[in-house]
């Protein structure tokens, strides 16, 4: 049964505070999701990783905190909003994945040689360079020996979770706009897409539309690129729109761009999070 029409039934699960590395306290972002009319919203911090900088991720201490402060977001507004507390794990992240209300699986980073290369964050100022270097050191400056590493480990994700939601699936060519470091029309580059959604098809059952490398100034179009939504799409996978916020000003940036993308791909209605788990609400 499907809930109110899209355009009246607003929630980000895709939602970063600053218990890892988001701008914003979770009341803070709470109180702008009650002033932009939204019926929920879900945070999902980023997993402890141990070899990465404690700004990037949560720490094991502040894991614990951000538990508890959902829970009391959660009291504080009952009535008012909905708030559920997820969590955003990466692959390589090797935490504990029980107790939240709902699960993001991401591939932030690959490890080479047992070395792990942060394509994601890069340089944050020539995150180009930053590519380049990766690329030449670990990859013989093969764009697509890069992109194959990602996707083999995307597709692997089931091995680390049950994770309800596919986080920015081709997240990958971030930085290819500003270096083109591998063509996202070649027929190699879209077989390792393809290869990766047939793998996770029927593991996981929903994918993001995410639309935080816009906000970023990333990239002008969300994740994942409509040749890929169109191939999720006939495995049967579900959508969710996100905007990956990492500020309260950016917590519904590009919901338009994405249901109007999800549209044009085929799909006619998209997924929420409520108390009895995912519904679908029409685009």
């Amino acid at each position: 049964m499907l809930l109110k029409s899209t355009k009246n039934y607003l929630q980000n699960l895709h939602t970063h505070t600053i218990f890892c590395d988001g701008a914003n306290t979770p009341d803070e972002l709470i109180q702008e999701a009650l002033n932009k009319g939204f019926d929920s919203i879900g945070f999902s911090g980023h997993s402890y990783m141990k070899r990465l900088p404690k700004e990037a991720t949560m720490t094991l201490e502040n894991n614990e905190k951000y538990r508890r402060e959902i829970q009391i977001m959660k009291e504080k507004y009952d009535g008012k909003i909905k708030v559920f507390c997820g969590i955003e794990a990466d692959f390589h992240s090797k935490v504990d994945l029980s107790g939240y209300d709902y699960l993001i699986g991401s591939v932030h980073y690959i490890e080479k040689d047992g070395i792990f290369l942060d394509f994601d964050r890069t340089d944050l100022v020539y995150p180009q360079y930053a590519m380049k270097r990766f690329l030449e050191e670990f990859f013989d400056g093969e764009g697509i020996k890069f992109v194959k590493a990602y996707y083999e480990t995307l597709a692997s994700l089931p091995e680390r979770g049950a994770y309800d939601i596919i986080g920015h699936y081709d997240l990958i060519v971030k930085h290819n706009e500003a270096m083109r470091f591998v063509d996202e029309s070649s027929k190699e580059y879209r077989n390792c897409a393809i290869e990766a959604a047939e793998a996770l098809s029927g593991k996981i059952k929903l994918f993001e539309v995410n639309t935080g490398a816009i906000a970023r100034g990333y990239r002008s179009i969300p994740y994942p690129a409509p040749f890929i939504m169109k191939e999720l799409k006939r495995l049967g996978f579900g959508a969710v729109i996100s905007s990956d916020c990492h500020k309260k000003e950016n917590l519904d940036f590009g919901f338009e761009t994405a249901r109007q993308m999800l549209k044009e791909c085929g799909f006619e209605e998209r997924f929420v999070l409520t108390e009895n788990g995912f519904t679908e609400v029409a685009i």
